[in-house]
């Protein structure tokens, strides 16, 4: 029988309220303690609304990817050119503007990260994100290629993967060694790949 929440407007207020800490803590590492001490809500509560701890995992995740998806739209929406909208994402990552994110950071390496062998579910919607960020890169620098704005012979695909590898890969070294300058550093051979692709600059 399909689970059904007892109130949809209590459902949204746990996600909201513990969304910061599902990020900052953990999916495993968030207690069913840490739920109700946050929402000031029952046990009984809680799984009134939700079927398990996974189930308030994965709607949290899902709700701080949607806010991780608004936040790179409205900041890309500022960009005039397609350069600037692929430099723009990249800053966003950068260690003075990545506190732009939900509290603990970028949602998709905290999850993915523990996910991969704990939470299948989870792990599926963080490839789904991956995978559409990968996209909708992909599809930015074509629209690049296509303007003139980028060289006709990058590779829109290989790019995108490249720019959101060394991005997730930056923030991981940077927050495991706890050395935010190891980000930046990653971020500019970011910028450095769109520099190569850009036709106004000298092969």
């Amino acid at each position: 029988m399909k689970f059904t929440p007892r109130s949809e407007t209590t459902r949204q207020f746990i996600i909201e309220t513990t969304a910061g800490i599902f990020n900052k803590k953990g999916y495993a590492g968030t207690s069913l303690s840490d739920l109700t001490e946050a929402t000031r809500l029952t046990k009984g509560s809680i799984y009134g609304n939700f079927e398990n701890k996974d189930d308030v995992a994965l709607a949290v995740f899902n709700f701080n990817a949607e806010r991780r998806a608004n936040i790179i739209q409205e900041r890309l929406g500022k960009a005039a050119s397609h350069r600037d909208k692929l430099l723009a994402f990249i800053d966003l990552f950068s260690s003075a503007e990545i506190h732009v994110f939900p509290e603990g950071g970028c949602p998709l390496l905290n999850a993915g990260t523990e996910a991969d062998d704990t939470h299948e579910p989870l792990r599926q919607r963080v490839a789904e994100e991956l995978l559409e960020t990968q996209r909708e890169l992909a599809a930015l620098i074509q629209q690049g290629i296509t303007a003139r704005e980028f060289r006709a012979e990058a590779d829109p695909e290989q790019v995108a993967t490249t720019i959101l590898a060394l991005i997730q890969g930056g923030i991981f070294i940077a927050r495991t060694t706890r050395k935010p300058l190891h980000l930046d550093a990653v971020l500019e051979t970011a910028r450095k790949l769109v520099r190569e692709i850009d036709t106004t600059t000298s092969p």
